[in-house]
């Protein structure tokens, strides 16, 4: 039994997220490992727990039986390591936050450093996930506080906008003149290599309906799982980055990347701190809501 627990954690987040792919990410583990857990794990119980298909993996009767055995008791070890923690803390200011890694470097490091001065009690999580999963984690009560950027709806949040941002495509002038030298008749979303975001991240998705809208597809695309790839990416030439453009002003002023001009613009989104609507009074909250 006790040997088989941190193999009942990955086949409980591969059921969870029916996807063998999205549990590795999420356990941070490679894809093999993950096979190489649950197939060791059907070994130890003598059965079958997944059926997989072209979209994922399927519980079969025994998974769905020991899926929600071991859903329940993770749920009561969560409890247990909640009340705990509860007990040892609770004369301690707590603030979990939850920010993407790009938010968290561009946005949210010069606004901690600020709020540390005058709340250095303060005991401060961050989770770093994207907009959807942190909005999930706000409803979980799982954190206090998000930085995410607005999607289309918002309902049930007290959301406070922090600043405008704009997606722009950027590349090295070398990238672009090669790109002449090869393809001098062909446009360049034809021929070039598009890095991306993937396609879970709400930039991404916002990019891709503005694309369309405009009825421009992309013919080769890479995808990237951070903005700072991308950024690197594009500064050695491999593509043209899709990236925020408010992210990339020194270099655009540096001149090591420069906008690819697409033939339109895309609007203009904010970013801001988010929580749920009951708690936008809390006294650790209202410091990031307010102009300071």
């Amino acid at each position: 039994m006790q040997q088989n627990l941190s193999l009942y954690h990955i086949f409980s987040t591969v059921a969870r997220t029916g996807n063998i792919s999205k549990a590795a990410k999420e356990l941070f583990i490679s894809q093999p490992a993950v096979s190489k857990s649950l197939q060791k794990l059907e070994e130890n119980l003598d059965t079958t727990l997944f059926k997989r298909s072209s979209r994922g993996v399927i519980l079969t009767p025994d998974g769905e039986l020991l899926y929600a055995k071991t859903k329940e008791a993770f749920s009561l070890l969560q409890e247990g390591e909640t009340a705990i923690l509860h007990n040892r803390a609770r004369d301690i200011p707590r603030l979990r936050l939850g920010a993407s890694s790009t938010l968290s470097k561009y946005v949210l490091l010069s606004r901690l450093k600020s709020y540390i001065t005058h709340f250095p009690q303060t005991r401060i999580t961050i989770s770093c996930q994207s907009t959807y999963q942190t909005l999930r984690l706000l409803d979980e009560e799982k954190i206090d506080l998000g930085l995410i950027g607005r999607p289309k709806k918002l309902h049930g949040y007290y959301f406070r906008p922090l600043l405008s941002i704009q997606d722009t495509f950027v590349a090295t002038q070398q990238y672009l003149n090669n790109q002449q030298k090869l393809y001098p008749e062909d446009p360049l979303f034809h021929t070039a290599t598009f890095m991306m975001l993937d396609e879970e991240n709400i930039t991404r998705q916002l990019v891709d309906t503005t694309l369309k809208e405009h009825q421009t597809e992309l013919s080769h695309i890479l995808e990237v799982t951070s903005m700072d790839l991308l950024i690197q990416f594009a500064k050695i030439s491999l593509g043209i980055a899709c990236v925020i453009r408010e992210f990339v002003q020194q270099e655009l002023y540096e001149k090591t990347l420069t906008e690819v001009p697409i033939g339109f613009v895309f609007p203009k989104r904010e970013v801001g701190f988010v929580c749920r609507k009951d708690d936008e009074n809390r006294p650790l909250l209202k410091y990031f809501f307010s102009d300071n």
